[in-house]
């Protein structure tokens, strides 16, 4: 189904629909024809405006909220202003010096992205997103701990010096497993990440080359299969600033609101939206209903991937707000933030990929 085109519209109707947005996304109030004429920059009568934006909503670009006799403008209508009306608002040099000096100062990897994503919250008066790459640290020790009642205690030490926990279910098995299965595999776990381990112990379990029992084994199995497992349901996306979601103009909609705080409760599926901008040549604006995530929610999300210092997107960062977002400003703050990040970041990314 086509949306409504800009082609469709006559000067004076280009004219007052972009200043109804402009009015809107400033205000976040509807916007009436007496407030339009009040300025005299259309000069034209509140008569011919309000006839002007009967017309707009006939045509899909406006709306018309009940309890007012302005209009807003509608998903299409904002699609259709971000991509071929809105003046972009580029960040002035302090701006911009802001923003690499705050990620540049962040320290290690896991700070720089936790200050992103609150930086991204101060910029756009949103929340800000971060969407973490995936971790797989080269590894330095494993280790079974018995903790009786049939359980295990799955420990892996990184390189770095983290230390990951995970818990096993255990069968009746003897230290003596645990010990042989803990050796066998620090002996071929050293320096490599967790995948390229597992592959080197099964292919040689596979092939009978190794001394291991068939309980010892099975440990070695189903210890990495736990810890694998854990590791990739673990969050990948930071969230900072959705208390600033909760504005006086949100109260009067307090179930939208509700319904936005609890589609960013579920991270993963809002890790796969903004999955979907990783592949993008600039930032991403994803309006309201055009995405099914925050579609009820009346919601916009603006993304923009980051890069390692080889030019690969592994990650991508953003903010999510009303569809009344500033996105003349917010666009190119988060695009200026992403490629601050990517430059900061450079080789300690490299570490944090897969």
């Amino acid at each position: 189904m086509n949306g409504p085109s800009i082609t469709e519209l006559t000067t004076r109707a280009r004219d007052i629909f972009q200043r109804v947005v402009e009015e809107y996304l400033e205000n976040g109030q509807p916007v009436g024809s007496k407030t339009l004429a009040s300025d005299g920059t259309l000069n034209l009568s509140p008569a011919s405006i309000r006839s002007v934006l009967a017309e707009l909503e006939g045509q899909g670009f406006l709306a018309a909220p009940h309890t007012s006799a302005g209009r807003v403008p509608t998903d299409s209508g904002l699609r259709i202003f971000v991509d071929g009306m809105m003046r972009v608002a580029e960040p002035t040099r302090e701006e911009q010096a802001q923003i690499e000096s705050r990620i540049a100062e962040s320290g290690p990897v896991e700070q720089a992205l936790q200050q992103t994503s609150a930086l991204l919250s101060e910029l756009s008066g949103a929340a800000g997103m971060v969407m973490v790459p995936t971790r797989e640290q080269r590894l330095s020790q494993f280790s079974l701990v018995s903790l009786g009642q049939g359980r295990a205690l799955v420990v892996l030490v990184g390189e770095d010096g983290g230390v990951e926990n995970r818990m096993l279910e255990l069968d009746v098995t003897g230290s003596g497993s645990l010990e042989a299965a803990s050796n066998y595999i620090n002996a071929r776990l050293g320096g490599r990440t967790l995948a390229e381990a597992a592959l080197a112990m099964r292919t040689e379990i596979e092939a009978g080359e190794s001394q291991l029992d068939a309980a010892s084994r099975d440990l070695v199995e189903r210890g990495l299969a736990v810890w694998s497992e854990d590791a990739n349901k673990r969050s990948v996306l930071i969230v900072r600033g959705a208390s600033k979601l909760i504005d006086e103009a949100a109260m009067d909609d307090i179930e939208r609101v509700r319904s936005l705080l609890d589609d960013l409760e579920d991270k993963q599926s809002v890790a796969t939206l903004l999955e979907s901008a990783r592949e993008a040549e600039a930032t991403r604006i994803f309006i309201g209903s055009e995405n099914r995530l925050f579609g009820l929610s009346g919601s916009s999300v603006i993304a923009s991937p980051y890069r390692d210092m080889d030019g690969r997107v592994v990650g991508v960062l953003g903010v999510i707000g009303p569809t009344r977002l500033n996105y003349a400003r917010v666009v190119p703050m988060v695009d200026l933030t992403a490629r601050s990040l990517s430059k900061s970041l450079g080789g300690s990314l490299g570490k944090l990929i897969a």
